[in-house]
């Protein structure tokens, strides 16, 4: 059951058991489209073929628990903490045996961590838990009674977006669930009052508070990620950190996919029209939640360029079927509908880490070239802005 530091109980509990789904005779002669819940408790609409392929999921994650407990086992509780500690404090030492076990650790983690460790991997892997050391262990409780009964822009829009963050599920669409999501996203606000909330955050918070045990862990992960996994200014006012990601991205995809990325261009087709709500929401509104959690496995390891492999995979994989468009709103279709029934994170993984390669592009370099002409642009919208103001007071 979770709890939180301030003895509130959050009554949904993912059950570490995987089931076998298990559609109906009806559906299966009909070919009808089912319902079913997955480990998070989502609702998901499929074919009997897409109940099939979780099914084979479900089994490869049995698997791979059990070479997860086997290192458990053998290696001690927090081997894999070991290990990553190792490989960084000895980054440019040439001692093979650290750089076998920290090629091991990643593809590890790349091939899925099981959900009953994955709280305990996340917290200690992502720098969420180093994070939380550093200040007193009543920090959180502190901070959510301290801010209860604050209202600030911030607080209005969390309450405003609160009924609208994944609606239907049996506990985030609930009281309660309002409730921890609300504290997390508010008690956020107050400890970085630059990012304050935006639209996106209340995803990103709902599922980790499925994943993590605690409201206080689900607060933590949300800080490393903000301030330690991606880039800065994702999330403040103006959102020019997302507009240097997506203007990356798409030169990303001029390089990756030529073709493909001149017939969008000649379209007239907008990258941010898709990529705006990957990379704000990262990937939790577009992607099965099993699959999400797949993608986090290898983000807050090995850190925001992951969101790169992932989007491009996701044109890769149906760049035929997109060079055959001639509407804007037929490539966005194709887009949505592939990344709604990605439910073989396999697939996706596969195509972002071997079709995609390695990133030989210096990404660090690529955002700073985009960040000047980001800002210029939107110091450029605000002038214009301002001085359509000043013509309609006066």
């Amino acid at each position: 059951m979770y709890t939180t530091r301030t003895n509130i109980d959050l009554p949904f509990e993912i059950h570490p058991e995987i089931s076998i789904l298990r559609p109906s005779i009806h559906a299966r002669r009909a070919n009808i489209v089912v319902k079913f819940q997955d480990l998070y408790g989502f609702t998901v609409e499929g074919n009997v073929d897409d109940v099939n392929v979780l099914n084979e999921v479900r089994e490869k994650v049995r698997e791979q628990g059990k070479v997860w407990w086997a290192m458990e086992a053998n290696k001690g509780a927090n081997w894999y903490l070991q290990t990553y500690a190792s490989s960084v404090a000895l980054k440019s030492s040439l001692r093979f045996s650290v750089l076998v076990n920290a090629i091991a650790l990643k593809k590890l983690i790349r091939k899925g961590i099981p959900p009953a460790l994955r709280p305990k991997v996340w917290f200690s892997l992502s720098g969420a838990a180093k994070k939380k050391s550093t200040v007193p262990d009543s920090y959180y409780n502190d901070l959510i009674i301290a801010v209860a009964d604050k209202v600030t822009p911030a607080t209005k829009q969390i309450d405003h977006d609160l009924p609208r963050t994944f609606p239907g599920h049996p506990w985030l669409d609930t009281a309660e669930g309002h409730a921890a999501v609300r504290r997390v996203l508010v008690g956020y606000s107050f400890r970085d009052s630059d990012v304050g909330y935006c639209q996106g955050l209340n995803y990103v918070a709902a599922l980790l508070l499925l994943v993590m045990r605690t409201e206080e862990e689900a607060f933590w992960m949300l800080a490393v990620l903000l301030e330690n996994v991606l880039v800065s200014d994702c999330y403040t006012d103006n959102l020019s950190g997302c507009h240097v990601e997506q203007r990356v991205f798409k030169d990303l995809l001029s390089k990756k996919c030529p073709r493909l990325s001149a017939h969008l261009e000649a379209m007239g087709f907008d990258i941010s029209l898709v990529a705006t709500e990957w990379f704000l929401c990262l990937f939790s509104k577009s992607l099965p939640s099993e699959t999400t959690m797949r993608v986090w496995d290898v983000l807050f390891y090995e850190g925001a360029q992951v969101l790169f492999n992932i989007a491009l995979a996701i044109f890769k994989m149906k760049e035929e079927e997109l060079l055959m468009t001639h509407y804007v709103g037929d490539a966005i279709k194709i887009i949505q509908n592939t990344t709604h029934h990605l439910f073989d994170p396999d697939d996706l993984l596969m195509v972002a880490f071997d079709k995609i390669s390695f990133m030989t592009t210096n990404l660090s370099k690529q955002r700073k070239k985009q960040e000047t002409a980001v800002m210029a642009e939107l110091d450029q919208r605000l002038r214009r802005l301002n001085t359509c103001k000043l013509s309609v007071n006066t």
